[in-house]
């Protein structure tokens, strides 16, 4: 796909960091498979994944947390 952003670079498949903030929680998951620029490296992360993740981070967040830091795991 063309990129949104810099509108000149095609996107690959790759990896992207995503850090969400809620509340006092910082959740910082490595390794997230996404689609990436390959002209201005914008990442673009798939709609069911990011589901996943703010779902996540708002488990951990109820739980008192304030940092968790992991690598993306597949939901079963």
């Amino acid at each position: 796909m063309k990129c949104v952003v810099c509108k000149h670079g095609e996107t690959t498949d790759g990896f992207a960091t995503v850090t969400i903030e809620r509340n006092a929680l910082t959740f910082v998951v490595k390794k997230v498979p996404a689609r990436v620029c390959n002209n201005c490296g914008e990442e673009y992360v798939d709609e069911v994944i990011a589901t996943e993740l703010f779902t996540a981070a708002a488990d951990i967040a109820k739980s008192g947390a304030e940092l968790d830091v992991r690598h993306y795991l597949k939901a079963a």
